[in-house]
């Protein structure tokens, strides 16, 4: 079972529930932290919406020793060390995340 952290928009928290996916919402940057720093299953963060994007990266990277890999949604501003997902709709974003993972072997 893969768990995606989703830091922002709801509407992707409440993607179609698959066996194999599970997803964790947190409202901002810092209470993604608080839950990175308390939960060590997660294996990816998927950051929303894009104008908070910026912030929420850095205050997971200093925060977080080794964070998971972080995601952002197409169409949104590349930050060094994120990987950009290809276009989907909001609540389709979690599994293409799994999908992610699941082709690098996570």
């Amino acid at each position: 079972m893969l768990t995606v952290l989703v830091v922002g928009d709801q509407t992707a928290a409440r993607a179609e529930s698959q066996s194999s996916l599970e997803v964790m919402h947190a409202r901002d940057a810092e209470e993604a932290v608080e839950k990175l720093a308390r939960n060590r299953r997660i294996d990816a963060v998927l950051v929303l919406p894009p104008e908070d994007a910026a912030r929420t990266v850095e205050a997971i990277r200093e925060e977080i020793l080794a964070p998971p890999p972080i995601f952002l949604p197409a169409g949104t501003p590349q930050i060094e060390g994120t990987r950009r997902l290809p276009e989907g709709e909001t609540a389709m974003l979690p599994a293409l995340v799994a999908q992610a993972l699941e082709g690098a072997g996570a």
